[in-house]
């Protein structure tokens, strides 16, 4: 029986739909990351699921029991917040606490509760401090142990990490992870870098206008996306997405507008000057002795690599380059496109051509 499960969901706000029938199971234990755009969708259906939004539609389930109409504080949920909500006049063991004084737990409880949720976050020196005496990386971690002392039976997570600086963002995601591997627990997590959902999901949700283009884990997403909008959208650098032509039925290759072919892994059944769009990610293109040549525009070096735009007569495309001396913009390449990782999508409906 899935922890959480939503079935045929709607959400509206007047006559405008934000969440159109949406089905989705996330199994005891799961990490599930709701991914997507800006207005996708994704925060609302978090705060939906832990009945701080009324739904227009369906069901929502918790433990195999029905929520539609149950209050948040009944739901036995624990919600992370983008902005750490933390009561500024209290101290760190106060504000990691109060939940469970208004739930009428003993004092002995509480403080057992946030000795042992300090421990795991490393907050034990900073219980008597106020939040103003902080970092925000400090903050967060609060907000995580207010989360874990309730002993919930799921975690939900708002963009937690937002505000926080580059470096302080990844060491926060590993401690995340970390925490959801100790406890256990099914936890929700709503984000819109996808850096963050590959590295941290079992099961990516992505979501395009209230909907759900894709669900699976990491790997399936990045290597079989379904269709134009999960393939742009999941992977860093982007996903080359060329418009090509076809060459006819038996051709290995496609050609670009400037009459540039480039390999495909099997030969497509369309005729000769069908328009489609050819997926390579960047990491699949190499300098080699191929019969690509092309141009560097602008060069990256990022210590392991070099990321290079290049064109191949008037394409741009994106390339990331290891094991080469640097590059100089301008100069003159040889590329090699890895036929194998070649992803082709029809150019009108954007569905996968070659699944």
């Amino acid at each position: 029986m899935p922890e959480i499960e939503l079935r045929h969901v709607s959400k509206n706000y007047g006559g405008v739909s934000v969440i159109d029938d949406l089905s989705l199971s996330m199994e005891t234990g799961e990490f599930v990351v709701l991914v997507g755009p800006s207005g996708c969708g994704k925060s609302t259906l978090l705060r939906m699921i832990a009945g701080l939004e009324d739904i227009s539609g369906g069901e929502i389930t918790i433990g195999g029991k029905i929520v539609n109409n149950m209050p948040a504080k009944q739901r036995d949920l624990a919600m992370v917040f983008q902005s750490y909500a933390l009561y500024p006049h209290m101290k760190v063991a106060d504000n990691m606490s109060f939940a469970l004084k208004l739930a009428g737990v003993s004092k002995a409880e509480r403080e057992q509760r946030v000795a042992e949720a300090a421990r795991i976050l490393g907050l034990e020196s900073l219980l008597e401090r106020l939040p103003r005496e902080l970092s925000g990386g400090q903050r967060q971690r609060v907000a995580m142990g207010r989360a874990i002392v309730r002993n919930p039976r799921a975690f939900l997570f708002d963009e937690p990490l937002s505000n926080l600086d580059a470096k302080l963002r990844v060491r926060m995601r590993g401690e995340i992870k970390a925490l959801h591997q100790r406890l256990g627990k099914t936890t929700v997590y709503v984000t819109h870098d996808q850096t963050e959902a590959m590295t941290m999901a079992d099961t990516i949700v992505v979501l395009n206008g209230g909907r759900i283009e894709q669900a699976g884990a990491p790997l399936e997403l990045y290597n079989n996306p379904v269709n134009l909008f999960v393939a742009g959208f999941i992977g860093s650098p982007e996903m080359n997405l060329l418009t090509v032509t076809t060459l006819g039925p038996e051709a290995r290759g496609v050609s670009l507008p400037g009459g540039e072919v480039l390999p495909i892994p099997r030969p497509l059944d369309l005729p000769a000057g069908t328009e489609i769009v050819y997926g390579i990610r960047p990491q699949y293109i190499s300098l080699g002795q191929g019969s690509i040549t092309a141009r560097a525009d602008v060069v990256e070096p990022t210590g392991e690599a070099q990321e290079v735009r290049a064109s191949i007569g008037g394409t741009e495309v994106s390339a990331v380059i290891r094991d080469a001396e640097l590059l100089s913009p301008g100069q003159a390449l040889t590329l090699v496109v890895d036929a194998d990782k070649v992803l082709l999508f029809d150019k009108q409906s954007g569905e996968r051509l070659d699944r």
